[in-house]
């Protein structure tokens, strides 16, 4: 399965509470790093949620953001402290008989004093309880997105590995006729500068040159790891990864066979199997 690390989601839910609104969007990066904007009353959920997360991914920078919208209410109730704001009273009218020139404490001086005037502690168990509902909704929808925008450059690394494979092909079926004309050439130099064939001369020339030009090992490899990418396009798994070691692997091969070449239509093909191999590296690099 091919799965981008680019992706949103958004899902909300409504309840006697309010409403709630979570976010959720990923980027590519090395590793899973996620970092949450919660409201305060539910920052005991945080680990809870770090959980759900690496369940359903493996890499990816992740910014969760939920919000909270509290439904309105008719009026809003107030505690008050009657004990606290009789000992405020008490303590005034006590200094009052202090001081020569008393200042005269109402009823908003004694409930702007802490403790005397506070509001009830609501209970969020309701909206946390659908917090945690909410959240693994949007996480699997992220999941879901995230494996529709990585299916869809399945055919670019399918179009691109099929390419690739004809292009080894081609070299390999050349080669035999590469290394004749190469032969050919040796033979056509020596008899020019009028030097006398020597035919162990010669063949160890051809060995010479048949030992540089050999690049039947690289083919080979090019072969394997454009079927071992084919492979890992298949895995269950996060492939990002794999995917960009092989991209790097394909890269030293083509590079090898370019500096090999004793053609200028096999240095032309390392250059069109390095074009390639860019074009795939750049979106494996936003892959899981």
């Amino acid at each position: 399965m091919i799965r981008s690390m680019t992706a949103f989601a958004r899902k909300d839910v409504q309840g006697d509470w309010g409403t709630l609104t979570c976010e959720i969007r990923t980027v590519n990066h090395r590793y899973l790093e996620p970092s949450f904007r919660l409201p305060e009353a539910f920052r005991e959920l945080e680990n809870r949620f770090r959980e759900e997360l690496r369940k359903q991914l493996k890499r990816g920078k992740v910014d969760v953001s939920m919000r909270l919208q509290s439904a309105e209410k008719g009026s809003q109730s107030f505690e008050i402290s009657e004990d606290m704001a009789q000992a405020v009273n008490e303590a005034a009218n006590h200094i009052n008989r202090i001081l020569d020139n008393p200042a005269h404490i109402n009823a908003l001086d004694i409930l702007r004093w802490p403790g005397v005037l506070s509001v009830p502690e609501q209970d969020y168990s309701p909206a946390k309880e659908a917090a945690v509902g909410l959240f693994e909704q949007t996480v699997a929808e992220l999941a879901s997105v995230r494996e529709r925008e990585g299916e869809r450059l399945r055919p670019l690394f399918e179009d691109r590995l099929k390419t690739m494979g004809d292009l080894v092909a081609d070299v390999r079926r050349r080669m035999p006729e590469l290394l004749e004309a190469q032969e050919k050439a040796l033979r056509d130099r020596f008899e020019k500068a009028k030097v006398e064939l020597d035919a162990e001369r010669v063949a160890q020339e051809m060995v010479m040159l048949a030992q540089k030009s050999d690049v039947a090992e690289e083919l080979d490899r090019l072969d394997a790891h454009i079927g071992e990418v084919s492979d890992t396009l298949k895995s269950e798994d996060a492939i990002g990864r794999r995917l960009d070691f092989l991209m790097q692997e394909l890269n030293r091969e083509a590079n090898t066979l370019s500096s090999k070449s004793i053609d200028a239509g096999v240095t032309r093909t390392a250059v069109d199997l390095k074009v390639l191999i860019e074009q795939m590296r750049e979106q494996v690099q936003n892959l899981e």
